[in-house]
Parts: structure tokens; sequence; C-alpha cells
């Protein structure tokens, strides 16, 4: 079973923030450094290990956005802005 976060109206999995972090060639390193969460809050989220709190996944996503992902709660997918650099 997939653990669901729901923030703002849209639910995300821990494969779409996989995914948008891989999209800006991240580490867990560096996603964990610019959520400022544990590294292994990253890790264990993006591996359904267990529950993480709401707020340090609003911000892992807040940290991604910023960099220039997108969600599209819509259908399930992470794209980047135009015009952002990995």
């Amino acid at each position: 079973m997939q653990m669901l976060v729901k923030l703002a109206v849209m639910e995300m999995t821990p494969s779409q923030y996989r995914g948008a972090r891989g999209l800006l060639d991240w580490s867990q390193t560096d996603l964990a450094k610019a959520a400022s969460v544990g590294l292994s809050t990253v890790y264990d989220f993006e591996k359904n290990r267990r529950a993480v709190s709401r707020e340090k996944v609003q911000a892992i996503r807040i940290a991604l956005e910023i960099a220039g992902v997108m969600f599209d709660g819509g259908n399930g997918g992470v794209k980047l802005r135009k015009g952002t650099r990995k």
C-alpha cells in the first residue's frame, strides 16, 4: 500500500517525490539540505518505511517547487518549469 500525503487538495506519493528529485539530478542529501530535514526523513519517506510528518513532507515539496519542479496532481506527474536548470 502506498502512503499518500494530502497537501492543499493534491495527493502526492513518495514515487512522485523521487521522480521530482531525479528531474533535478539531486541526491537525497541535496534534497534533505534544501528542505532543512534529516537525510533519514527523505530516505524513509521515499522508501515508504515510516510515516513522515505533514510538516516535513511539505518542507520537501516546497524545496522541490522552489528548485523548479511542478507537480501535476491530476495525473500524478512531475515536470520542470521552463527555464529550470539542473
